[in-house]
């Protein structure tokens, strides 16, 4: 086992490298971007050892990772962080948005009322106090909450 791992040392570092990056990748989204360093940086360590560049021993390989990750880490730490930051909000336009109907209670802001629809309880809120019996149009839906306004 041990003359397997000292031939094909490259071979591992590109097969731990892919491995590391498709954990990073499906496994937790991108969310430890140190995982993605070390993953490149075993591809490009792999790399190196395939064309000839570095010696292929566990000594050239250990020190060649933590260059490498290193100035990954350097260089790529702000710019990732920075799209990461970025946070668009859309607003859905769903089906709910079209539906109208009669309300039993008053609404406002609190949202102490409900109504029933596709068997769930929603609760009702509004920016502007609607009285018991007012015919009303969803405008916007939240977890939960329909946001209406008078018709």
């Amino acid at each position: 086992m041990d003359f397997i791992l000292q031939s094909d040392i490259a071979n591992v570092l590109l097969i731990l490298g892919i491995a590391v990056l498709i954990l990073e990748s499906v496994v937790l989204g991108f969310s430890t971007v140190v995982l993605l360093f070390l993953g490149l940086s075993l591809l490009l360590t792999g790399l190196g050892m395939k064309i000839g560049l570095l010696d292929a021993t566990y000594v050239a390989a250990l020190w060649s990772n933590t260059l490498v990750t290193s100035v990954l880490a350097f260089t790529l730490w702000k710019p990732l962080r920075r799209m990461q930051s970025k946070v668009e909000v859309q607003n859905i336009d769903s089906d709910f948005a079209k539906e109208t109907f009669v309300i039993t209670t008053d609404v406002d802001i609190r949202g102490e009322s409900t109504h029933l629809y596709s068997g769930i309880k929603w609760k009702l809120k509004s920016h502007q106090p609607i009285n018991a019996g007012t015919m009303v149009k969803v405008v916007k839906t939240d977890v939960g909450v329909m946001w209406v306004e008078a018709l």
